[in-house]
């Protein structure tokens, strides 16, 4: 992100991530576990998930309360890292 990514949000906010990755893992638990190393207040409707049309793929959408460009980065950079982890955006 840059400096003009920064100036399009007011920290805090609230701040979808959505996920995506095949459903023959647990993707949500592994993105609620670690979303919850980055986030201290993940409230219980925070998470949605969906499968595709067939059924081959689930997505994860995870609503935080962003406190700072360098928190969203972290939550990337981990989440990305993860081979479960097809695409975040």
């Amino acid at each position: 992100m840059t400096e003009e990514t920064d100036k399009l949000f007011n920290f805090p906010c609230d701040f979808p991530i959505k996920i995506m990755g095949r459903c023959d893992c647990d993707l949500e638990l592994i993105v609620v576990e670690i979303i919850n190393r980055h986030v201290s207040d993940l409230s219980e409707n925070a998470v949605k998930t969906r499968p595709s049309g067939k059924g081959n793929f689930i997505s994860v959408t995870v609503t935080v309360n962003a406190t700072s460009r360098e928190q969203l980065d972290n939550i990337y950079l981990e989440l990305t890292a993860r081979e479960e982890v097809l695409m975040a955006l």
